[in-house]
């Protein structure tokens, strides 16, 4: 089956959303844009975001100062790398309907860890953690950045954008990798991911100017709001429909 191009646009609108919320406050593509996706196309996920969670952090690494915490992005990079074969495996092993609950599931987990965590110091610890979770979310349902974003949270906001810009980069590329291997990522999913390359991209040039208008705490507030109704509408409508 074809690619229906008019899903296809309206997702974009939808990525240019996430990747305004990225680029403000360090992750949100995936959250903002994975429950609409499972529900509208769900035979897209997770190729076509995981192709959007390399464009972004791409442009952002080559357009803006680079401020990274080398040690923490080595070890959540080690754990995402670890666990990145069970990420595979649920995308092979699940119907797009057990997916979507997956989705739900993780974004309302990282609603819930980044609500009401204990401090968390960005260390090696937390970070290799942060990464196995990763693993996981990030190559089955596209959600890559809640767990370390939280690691990171009291971070400078450039440090918490170049570390996370990095770690999908590098982790989108594994898991893109695993997916082409494990033949799970289709023409179609490649397809759509190139048609939002340029919408990431508006997106990123439209957050510059809310950089400046908008708090992080205010922003992030929205970004938990958002993941919350769009987290708890896939669940409930992939029961439904199940």
């Amino acid at each position: 089956m074809g690619l229906d191009w008019g899903i296809v646009l309206l997702l974009g609108v939808i990525v240019v959303i996430g990747s305004l919320v990225q680029a403000v406050v360090g992750f949100g593509i995936a959250v903002v844009s994975a429950p609409f996706v499972v529900v509208l196309a769900p035979d897209l996920m997770p190729g076509a975001l995981l192709l959007t969670s390399l464009t972004l952090p791409l442009v952002q690494l080559v357009r803006e100062n680079v401020d990274i915490d080398r040690p923490v992005l080595t070890w959540a990079l080690a754990g995402r790398i670890l666990l990145m074969p069970l990420g595979v495996a649920i995308v092979a092993w699940l119907p797009a309907t057990a997916i979507a609950v997956v989705v739900g599931v993780m974004v309302l987990v990282a609603v819930a860890a980044s609500v009401w965590a204990v401090e968390v110091r960005p260390s090696r610890g937390p970070a290799f953690v942060a990464g196995l979770l990763t693993g996981v979310s990030g190559t089955a349902a596209s959600i890559g950045g809640p767990f370390l974003g939280l690691v990171m949270q009291r971070e400078r906001p450039d440090r918490i954008r170049s570390t996370l810009a990095v770690f999908f980069a590098v982790g989108a590329t594994t898991s893109l990798i695993g997916l082409a291997v494990a033949g799970e990522l289709t023409r179609q999913q490649l397809t759509a991911g190139l048609v939002w390359a340029p919408f990431t991209v508006l997106g990123l040039a439209l957050a510059m100017p809310v950089r400046r208008l908008v708090s992080i705490d205010r922003m992030r507030q929205l970004v938990l709001v958002l993941a919350t109704v769009a987290g708890v509408g896939v669940i409930v409508r992939a029961l439904l429909l199940g």
